[in-house]
């Protein structure tokens, strides 16, 4: 156990889908997994444990931003031996050519600032996913007859940003778009010596301001779970 987490040893797999919502995680665990238990109801950040074609994965809420996200992901690393990490979830286009509902599969990740920004102090460390789960995740979202792009994402610390100065020099730069969580996961990944990819689709678009119904965001969501449980075990 952990202070954040209430699960049994043996009860977390190796093999972790983060998405930040955890009614997400039940949904997820309940659609998607066989014999899938509870075994963390902590401040009501759900995690559930079953198994996808017979290999074993916990499927845990991360709660939103970084240092939610944080607290999670060095505990099933540290504490539970969690070796692939990965994040499900939604983000804002900032590309003209990246639409709504399309998938994206995030190589890179720019911050302002994480979690471990004191570790690295002085150092503009550059956070990346592992390159197996991308691939694997490419072949499965192309299978699903998903419009993917893989590319450099931006994880912000705030969700009510007021500056279109930096979202201007970001967009000019090709990041495709924004999210909260994957810049300190894949820095904690680097860390531990684990694997950990971002699989996002996109909710909203920052240029356009369209915005996927809601409707539309759990079928999304469940192409997510099946691209992200593909590229774990391909």
């Amino acid at each position: 156990m952990t202070p954040h987490i209430s699960a049994k040893k043996g009860e977390i797999a190796e093999t972790v889908l983060m998405p930040g919502d955890p009614l997400r995680a039940k949904w997820a665990a309940e659609t998607f997994l066989e014999d899938a238990t509870c075994v963390n109801r902590v401040r009501g950040m759900l995690g559930f444990t079953g198994t996808w074609k017979g290999n074993p994965v916990t499927i845990h809420g991360s709660g939103m931003g970084m240092p939610s996200l944080s607290i999670y992901a060095n505990e099933l690393i540290s504490t539970y031996g969690a070796k692939t990490l990965i994040r499900i979830g939604s983000c804002g286009a900032m590309q003209e050519s990246v639409n709504i509902r399309d998938v994206i599969l995030a190589m890179t990740s720019t911050t302002l600032s994480t979690p471990s920004r004191g570790i690295m102090r002085e150092l503009n460390f550059a956070p990346c996913a592992d390159w197996s789960l991308i691939q694997a995740a490419y072949q499965a979202s192309k299978a699903k007859g998903s419009t993917t792009h893989v590319g450099g994402i931006y994880s912000s610390d705030v969700f009510y940003d007021e500056r279109p100065d930096l979202n201007e020099q970001m967009e000019r730069h090709g990041i495709l778009a924004v999210e909260m969580e994957a810049a300190e996961l894949y820095t904690l990944a680097a860390r531990h010596g684990c694997r950990a990819l971002a699989v996002l689709t996109v909710s909203d678009h920052l240029k356009t301001h369209e915005a996927l119904p809601s409707e539309d965001r759990e079928r999304s969501f469940g192409d997510m779970v099946e691209i992200a449980l593909e590229a774990a075990f391909a």
